[in-house]
């Protein structure tokens, strides 16, 4: 058996454009045993490799030799420096031409997180549309985007669609794609080996850099100065910079002023806690593809009992198609709820009544007050609110919280999806909503 053979089965399996551009520049070094050698171009290419093609070429080999191989990857920049007439001589092939320079580089992607499979809602419209421009080079929103939300929310989903659109649509395109975590890792390692010029080139040459969770950066003064670096030679040559966080800019600890005004610097928009109705849209397409026949009535039961974190969906779901298998049955709602109580977070005792009356006092309001009739926005305002935080702190179901205001489960729906608008577009609404979170989570949940 050669390498050949393997080359052939994996040509054959990638297709040509993506066989061509990432497999082609390898070169089989040593093929004995369960160990299979293979040279690339450097060491970003050979990481991209590994962590997208690593697998493909397991099996290839496996489907020949019956046993899982050990891949081993050198790079040639850690190799000694051949001559191009040596090259020539051996008829070895050091870099296809459509491989940059500075190659692409990014973090390991989850194939599901693509634009197709993003469910849009007013929590993530802004977000959405601007990753979706920037991914296909539109500059309309601008050319820097800072995302900040909670974790599970929707931001990784949409760093990972951009990378997916850029590699499939512009591969010439130089993206770095990292977390703010691995960045210092390897800038760390670049000092250590004496290699900070080729860190700095090769970040400050991107044509898009994607940088997550820049709340790691707190109290790393030599990474946030270089981060500083890069991006004011990135903006000043008109890049392509999107960022994320789990808080704005403004609200970052221990980052520098010089950072935080490079990071302030273009379009921030935050992706807020769905609604009912998003949260129900996303669980059916889960769903979907996980091939759990849902009805709407038991979509929407699950939607009411989801709070904050959207990962959870996969968890109750994968719990509930193990039930379902189990007990030889479709899903109902009691399997629903034995699934749930082990997934969804247990809060403290809090109930809606208790949230009411706290925002009432909040507002110089008597409980009273919110379970009148009154439209004024005095008193609606305070009433949405709380009825914001009932759904937001609490297990119960819509129809549940709104009797705690005399209203029906509509009036909640309506109240939250105002409130969750309101938080996006008002930014004297969305410090107001802060504050009174951080009072909640004080006086009851701390």
């Amino acid at each position: 058996m050669t390498w050949q053979q393997i080359d052939k089965r994996l040509q054959d399996k990638l297709g040509a454009s993506t066989y061509n551009l990432w497999i082609t520049p390898l070169q089989c070094v040593s093929f004995a045993g369960d160990s299979i050698e293979l040279r690339g171009p450097d060491r970003f290419f050979c990481s991209w490799v590994m962590d997208n093609y690593m697998a493909d070429i397991q099996a290839a080999v496996k489907d020949y030799t019956g046993r899982k191989p050990k891949i081993i990857f050198k790079a040639d920049d850690e190799l000694p420096e051949v001559s191009a007439s040596q090259t020539a001589d051996r008829g070895e092939q050091l870099c296809l031409p459509t491989i940059n320079k500075t190659p692409t580089f990014v973090r390991t992607l989850n194939p599901r997180y693509v634009f197709d499979e993003f469910v849009i809602g007013d929590c993530n419209a802004i977000a959405h549309s601007a990753c979706h421009a920037l991914a296909e080079g539109d500059t309309s929103f601008g050319r820097c985007l800072y995302v900040s939300s909670s974790t599970g929310l929707g931001k990784s989903h949409l760093t990972h669609a951009v990378a997916h659109y850029i590699l499939e649509n512009a591969p010439g395109v130089r993206l770095n794609y990292l977390s703010a975590q691995q960045l210092t890792s390897e800038m760390v390692n670049s000092i250590q080996k004496h290699k900070m010029e080729s860190f700095k080139s090769r970040f400050q040459s991107s044509d898009v850099l994607m940088l997550e969770d820049l709340q790691a950066l707190a109290g790393r003064a030599k990474t946030q100065e270089e981060l500083g670096s890069i991006l004011d030679i990135l903006m000043e040559s008109g890049k392509t910079i999107i960022l994320t966080g789990v808080q704005p800019p403004k609200e970052l600890s221990n980052i520098t002023d010089g950072v935080r005004s490079r990071l302030s610097s273009g379009l921030i928009t935050t992706i807020t806690e769905p609604d009912t109705e998003t949260k129900a849209a996303i669980i059916a397409r889960k769903a979907r593809g996980l091939k759990i026949t849902l009805s709407e009535e038991l979509v929407w039961h699950i939607a009411e009992r989801i709070k904050g974190d959207m990962r959870q969906v996969k968890s109750a779901l994968v719990g509930i198609k193990a039930k379902m298998a189990l007990r030889g049955h479709e899903a109902n709602k009691e399997m629903i709820n034995e699934v749930m109580a082990n997934i969804v977070n247990q809060l403290k005792a809090l109930d809606p009544e208790m949230i009411r009356d706290y925002i009432a006092g909040q507002f110089k309001l008597q409980p009273e007050d919110l379970l009148s009739r009154s439209r004024k926005k005095n008193i609606a305002f305070p009433r949405q609110v709380s009825m914001y935080f009932s759904r937001k702190y609490t297990q119960n179901a819509l129809s549940e919280i709104g009797r705690a205001f005399n209203r029906d489960h509509s009036t909640v729906v309506h109240s939250v999806r105002v409130i969750s608008k309101a938080i996006n577009n008002d930014l004297s609404i969305q410090g107001q909503m802060k504050m009174l979170d951080q009072k909640i989570r004080a006086k009851f949940l701390a």
